[in-house]
């Protein structure tokens, strides 16, 4: 998987194309925490659920379904308080919380993803997979690990993010 410190990129690399997220920093900080919401199911290591389960790391949470129903309760939720439009604010929220399998099936470990669940719970990664997978392990990830995870994940994430931001504001502006 892709660190906690690298999930919320997609968030703010995609900020600039949303105006209400744009002027809403309660809104883009909710999206931010939506793109790092499926490491969820790490709980259930805890609980004994194993990692192929349904419940199991990478399985339901990180399907195109969770995303699509978390993002459409959080934009209900959201579009109430903020008088936002409801239906911009789902498609954003439900991107920033798939962009986390999406960025999972692009590392180099794991078991895959299941994007397809609950109708089918096979584990996918794509082809391409140039992102370190990170440590579960706070302890092995700070005593080396961590650095060459980062430095996969400045080079395949965070760079492609600051340009489709940039991008983002240079055609806001016209």
């Amino acid at each position: 998987m892709a660190t906690i410190f690298t999930h919320p990129a997609i968030a703010l690399g995609v900020m600039p194309w949303f105006r209400e997220v744009r002027s809403s920093r309660s809104v883009l900080l909710l999206g931010m925490v939506l793109t790092i919401l499926p490491d969820i199911d790490v709980l259930g290591f805890r609980l004994g659920i194993s990692y192929d389960h349904f419940w199991g790391h990478r399985g339901f949470t990180h399907s195109l379904m969770f995303a699509v129903i978390t993002g459409a309760v959080t934009a209900v939720l959201v579009s109430r308080t903020f008088t936002i439009r409801t239906l911009k604010l789902w498609f954003y929220f439900a991107l920033c919380v798939a962009s986390h399998g999406v960025l999972d099936a692009f590392t180099d470990g794991g078991l895959g993803v299941a994007f397809f669940s609950p109708f089918d719970n096979a584990r996918y990664f794509f082809s391409f997979n140039p992102i370190e997978v990170s440590t579960l392990n706070i302890t092995r990830f700070f005593n080396g690990q961590g650095i060459e995870v980062i430095k996969s994940e400045l080079l395949w994430i965070w760079l492609p993010c600051m340009l489709v931001m940039v991008i983002g504001f240079y055609c806001k502006k016209k």
